[in-house]
């Protein structure tokens, strides 16, 4: 099936009442700043909604209008669609929205305005096309291990999607790979067919922070928004034992996120993480026109050499962004007053409506 034209969305955004826009997106992940944020900005809200879901969006008063689905896949289905472009929505994607959606429907299905590069939600997803841009970008990363029978040395393990570090696993040998796989197999973390799809590399020993971006094609400008760290289980828990009992409880080490916390970096680390931005961004350009527009985010893990190495990517509203709701301190620089993700990202639709220029940031 052929990649929805781009025309065939600036018509849908033709056809719409720009003076009464409707922020929509799936009631997960990080909507709930996206939705108070628009709200702020004068917009409606629309919560695509799981049944039996949407107690949080009703209990905080974030949404003004409820599209209930029997799951959130539900939200490419023609129905749902219809009724989307008839609030005049405007999609903000996150990595529930990106997940259960599907990336093959978003591109060529979802005929709904998105805001940000529809384009770019693959190279988020993909580990080559990941690894491709950061390294043309210029961007310091782990050294990739090609095959499972070249681990020589402590490597990390990882799967293709937005997991949220779900079925992530450090491995010492290819006896340990091969053990580990197994063990996930029986809990039916990942599929055979994932086994293929892994992806190995070294494992930098640091501290993880996740740097949360906005880059706006309106000002042709990155802005660092936020900046936080992870509660990940089963690892948090264990470094809570003291080691001599680690071994006795015999448990696998797994990475999945299940909170964060926001953080700040010391100060003389900063031109580091402006300049990761800057050439992610300007690389994203070149790679994948017009590069990443709107919020996003990369995770990296600071070593003891205070060298800024990045590991992942999230091209869209990442999970973390939860951490400054009500603005965090690098927000707070740029406007003076508390300022969420959400809040930036409709603002600057706000702009882009304002300046006439909408279109060139929607996809």
């Amino acid at each position: 099936m052929s990649k929805i034209d781009r025309q065939e969305i600036l018509d849908v955004l033709d056809g719409y009442d720009r003076e009464d826009i409707t922020i929509a997106t799936l009631g997960s992940h990080s909507s709930l700043h996206m939705f108070q944020g628009a709200k702020a900005e004068g917009f409606r809200t629309a919560v695509v909604c799981e049944k039996g879901r949407e107690v949080p969006y009703k209990r905080f008063n974030v949404a003004d209008e409820y599209i209930m689905v029997d799951k959130f896949s539900d939200i490419v289905t023609d129905e749902v669609q219809d009724k989307l472009r008839d609030l005049n929505s405007i999609v903000f994607p996150h990595g529930s929205f990106v997940a259960y959606a599907g990336l093959d429907n978003i591109e060529t299905i979802f005929n709904v305005p998105m805001f940000g590069n529809r384009d770019i939600l693959r190279w988020e997803a993909e580990r080559d096309l990941e690894r491709k841009l950061m390294t043309e970008s210029g961007v310091r990363i782990p050294k990739k291990i090609t095959n499972p029978s070249k681990i020589n040395g402590t490597v990390m393990v990882k799967f293709p999607g937005a997991r949220g570090g779900r079925g992530y696993f450090v491995a010492n040998s290819t006896e340990e790979f091969d053990q580990k796989i197994e063990a996930m197999l029986e809990r039916k973390w990942i599929e055979e067919k994932d086994i293929k799809n892994a992806h190995m590399e070294e494992y930098v020993l640091g501290c993880n922070y996740c740097i949360h971006y906005f880059f706006s094609g309106l000002k042709d400008e990155v802005e660092l928004l936020g900046i936080d760290s992870r509660y990940e289980s089963t690892i948090d828990g264990l470094v809570r034992v003291p080691a001599r009992d680690q071994l006795d409880i015999g448990a696998n080490a797994s990475y999945v996120v299940t909170g964060n916390h926001p953080v700040v970096l010391r100060e003389s680390l900063l031109p580091q993480a402006f300049d990761i931005g800057d050439k992610i961004t300007e690389g994203a350009k070149e790679l994948v026109p017009p590069g990443f527009n709107g919020p996003f985010c990369m995770q990296t893990l600071v070593n003891d050499d205070l060298e800024i190495v990045v590991f992942e990517m999230s091209a869209r509203s990442d999970g973390g962004t939860n951490t400054f709701m009500n603005g965090s301190a690098y927000s707070y620089l740029y406007y003076g007053e508390p300022l969420s993700m959400g809040r930036r990202m409709a603002l600057e639709i706000k702009k882009g409506i304002a300046d006439n220029r909408l279109e060139e940031i929607i996809t």
